[in-house]
């Protein structure tokens, strides 16, 4: 039996894939569009500093602290004053006793501290702080900015 494409009544056995790429070329334009606006979480500036990265395998609960004083448990929305209550409740927290701060840069240092503070009552025992790993502020800058005076005996 050979295979020919002048017509007859022989098989034709050849198998058009045209079809199948078009489909895969739009799935793949489609996913390219889209996968960028998949971002989900709190838009924070985070501290820069030099520092590996330390990665979680099983997920890591995170409180999000954002500059307009909001906090976000896990990406969900929550207030100040069921803070607590939900941090008891979290399996998480009752699992490990660890939850991981983040917040912007230009947010007070007492609204961390009160997170942590919160945490701590709720039966936290590690608190981890994330920033972005990639620069340290200038130490001697820091410096210019403050005069140094010996302690008063």
């Amino acid at each position: 039996m050979s295979f020919n494409s002048r017509g007859g009544d022989e098989l034709n056995a050849e198998i058009n894939i045209t079809p199948m790429v078009d489909v895969m070329l739009v799935l793949l334009i489609i996913f390219m569009i889209t996968a960028p606006m998949m971002n989900t979480g709190v838009s924070l500036e985070l501290p820069q500093v030099t520092a590996q990265n330390v990665e979680d395998p099983e997920g890591k609960l995170v409180l999000s602290i954002a500059k307009d004083d909001k906090i976000y448990l896990g990406g969900t929305q929550v207030n100040w004053t069921e803070l607590e209550a939900k941090l008891k409740t979290n399996e998480k927290v009752k699992k490990d006793s660890s939850l991981y701060i983040e917040a912007d840069t230009s947010l007070l240092y007492g609204r961390v501290v009160t997170a942590m503070a919160v945490a701590k009552n709720a039966g936290v025992t590690r608190v981890m702080m994330l920033t972005n790993p990639t620069e340290v502020l200038d130490l001697a800058d820091l410096d210019k900015n403050i005069a140094v005076t010996p302690p008063s005996k």
